[in-house]
């Protein structure tokens, strides 16, 4: 493996290959690594550096065989602007079509002119574009794995994709034991190769009093009307109908929780027309906002008074460690990797997936019991301070990449 002349033994140089246009899930936990791991640099000099530069791609525009220019006409996506944002290097593949095979040169030239120490691959396409290039046989490979969030065709055919992919990475990286045992059971991928990292969380920034109160006019919250929060993707596996359900239920008994109830739901996706329909026949409209995508959900946590997580499917959930990180109290279902960050009855409430009456409940109790809902979130504040902090998250995976990196060239004698 090649090394720079100036690069110490505790400098490592990575290339992450992702494709992404926005920066949520598995980017997102890309660019807080690299941010973390450059101030962890420089507090901590004796630990391991990551050196990060990033592969990604981007569909040609028609006239335009030139990606550079054609990025430059359109003007960078918002991934490849944050990355660069933070000093990153970034090199864009220009593609036909999705799995484009000419996409394959473009990867191996850009790898082979980084020299990296390791290579990192975020999705379904960047694993299979890698393995199919044949530079893992040469290089340190690891790959991120963060679920599925479908069961569709087009889903289905990418976990066959996976299924090729995974098994050939030195090390698959997932982020709960839940989709670890998956791997190992469905994919095929060795016990001994997975290695799981829950995401880690950044405190969100102050919000003071009067934009709190801005946000609770301008959603029509009445003075004293008690908030559930969920914020996510309108899908199904986010399962806002079960929650549209459960608060039904809960607005039956609403003197038990404390006052009169309202629910704000930030997000938008797939099934947000559903669900406002699902809200009417409730009889819940005049009860439920939806106030649809926001790129800044402070103000959200901070004018609400508990936290819904209804999913039936999760791994490591930002929006989970977001609400412990702003110290709001939370009820979630016990899906996926979800009991491995919070435990029931001590730093959050936990209700099996599906259950309404359970979720309604829960909610309850938090909502009519200041005593319990402030031991749930000094419980759940630490643990995100701490476990979830950005620094161990750098620090874990730096090591990680250090161990497969000293394995790797052991195994080909470099």
């Amino acid at each position: 493996m090649a090394e720079t002349d100036n690069a110490s033994p505790q400098t490592l140089r990575m290339v992450a290959v992702t494709e992404a246009n926005t920066v949520t899930g598995a980017v997102k936990s890309l660019l807080d690594f690299c941010r973390a791991s450059r101030d962890l640099s420089r507090t901590s000099p004796h630990e391991p550096r990551v050196e990060t530069s990033i592969i990604t791609f981007e569909r040609a525009r028609r006239g335009d065989s030139d990606s550079s220019r054609a990025s430059a006409a359109g003007g960078p996506n918002k991934f490849v602007a944050a990355a660069r944002g933070l000093g990153l290097e970034v090199d864009v593949i220009e593609e036909r079509f999705r799995f484009d095979p000419r996409a394959v040169r473009g990867l191996r030239r850009a790898v082979e002119r980084r020299a990296p120490d390791v290579v990192v691959t975020y999705h379904v396409k960047s694993h299979f574009l890698f393995r199919l290039s044949g530079i893992g046989r040469r290089r340190a490979w690891v790959a991120y794995h963060h679920g599925y969030t479908s069961t569709d065709r087009k889903m289905l055919a990418y976990n066959r994709l996976d299924r090729w992919s995974l098994p050939a990475a030195d090390r698959v990286v997932t982020v709960c034991e839940a989709f670890a045992r998956e791997l190992e059971e469905k994919r095929g991928v060795a016990r001994e190769k997975i290695f799981v990292q829950h995401n880690s969380i950044t405190p969100g920034r102050e919000v003071g009093e009067e934009e709190i109160k801005r946000l609770r006019a301008r959603l029509r919250i009445a003075e004293g009307e008690r908030v559930v929060l969920t914020i996510g993707r309108l899908s199904r596996e986010k399962a806002q109908a079960d929650l549209l359900r459960a608060f039904k239920l809960l607005t039956r008994n609403e003197s038990a929780a404390g006052g009169r109830v309202r629910l704000v739901v930030v997000g938008d996706g797939p099934e947000r027309s559903g669900l406002e329909r699902l809200a009417y026949e409730l009889g819940l409209d005049d009860r439920v906002v939806f106030a649809g995508q926001s790129g800044d959900v402070a103000p959200f946590y901070a004018a609400a008074d508990v936290f819904a997580l209804p999913s039936h499917s999760e791994g490591s959930p930002y929006v989970l460690l977001e609400a412990m990180a702003a110290g709001l109290p939370v009820v979630s279902t016990d899906a996926g990797g979800v009991p491995e960050i919070v435990s029931d009855e001590e730093s959050a409430l936990l209700v099996a997936v599906r259950d309404e009456a359970a979720m309604a409940r829960a909610l309850s109790r938090v909502l009519s019991d200041t005593k319990l809902a402030h031991a749930l979130t000094s419980k759940a504040s630490a643990l995100a301070a701490t476990r979830h902090a950005p620094e161990t998250y750098a620090r874990s995976l730096a090591r990680l990449y250090r161990d497969v990196v000293s394995t790797s060239r052991e195994a080909h004698g470099g």
